[in-house]
């Protein structure tokens, strides 16, 4: 399942990221990397971008970006 889908609240684990994209070695950058667990706290009124609790920081990313995400329930 891709980040995108991730409902509000709930926690989830990084499986990789999506190869062949400028951005996903900005995506590792900013701490999106396997095993890394995400939470989804808040979606803008139309779905777009994300705020992310990635460890102790939050993180927004836009819906294209959260696509190249991997994820599954912890």
């Amino acid at each position: 399942m891709s980040l995108a889908a991730v409902p509000l609240g709930a926690r989830f684990r990084v499986t990789g990221i999506r190869p062949g994209n400028p951005l996903s070695f900005r995506l590792m950058e900013m701490g999106l990397i396997e095993g890394a667990e995400v939470q989804v706290l808040r979606r803008a009124p139309l779905g777009d971008p994300l705020q992310l609790r990635l460890g102790d920081y939050e993180l927004s990313l836009r819906g294209t970006e959260a696509e190249l995400v991997d994820v599954a329930a912890i």
